[in-house]
């Protein structure tokens, strides 16, 4: 009874183990922003066209160059522009992370803080959606591109 019961806990925390595992894993790869929101777009949806014209001008002027961040299995990460970490330090594009399904943390890459916070709303094999944890109204939706 006693070696049953043990091979019950010992197999469910193998299967917590592995599932955890195979969740952290699957956001390795390469996603391409496609779309971000900002708190300024969302508080001025219902102002006059005036600030819609100004603001889609702004957007017409940012560049061309595909935003894209790449998630690597061994937790770090590389971004093509700053997408995901504000740290302002001299490599700022390469970054660790955690991702543990319903949150992902950037981590400063010396010491190992938490830098950024996102809150996951949809994680599908293609597609990823988070929001900043202190600013709910900045969303990010990225596509699975590699």
């Amino acid at each position: 009874m006693k070696l049953s019961k043990t091979l019950l806990v010992s197999v469910l925390i193998m299967a917590l183990y592995f599932s955890v595992t195979a969740q952290a894993q699957q956001i390795v790869g390469t996603w391409q922003l496609v779309k971000q929101s900002t708190c300024l777009e969302n508080s001025t949806r219902n102002q006059d066209d005036s600030l819609e014209r100004l603001r889609n001008e702004m957007h017409s002027q940012a560049g061309a160059t595909a935003q894209v961040v790449n998630f690597k299995s061994n937790s770090s990460g590389e971004e093509s522009t700053r997408i995901l970490s504000s740290s302002k330090a001299a490599n700022s594009k390469k970054f660790l992370y955690k991702f543990g399904g319903d949150r992902l943390l950037i981590l400063d890459k010396r010491s190992q803080t938490i830098s950024d916070s996102y809150m996951v709303d949809k994680f599908t094999s293609d597609t990823l959606i988070v929001s900043n944890s202190s600013r709910p109204c900045e969303t990010r939706i990225f596509v699975k591109i590699n």
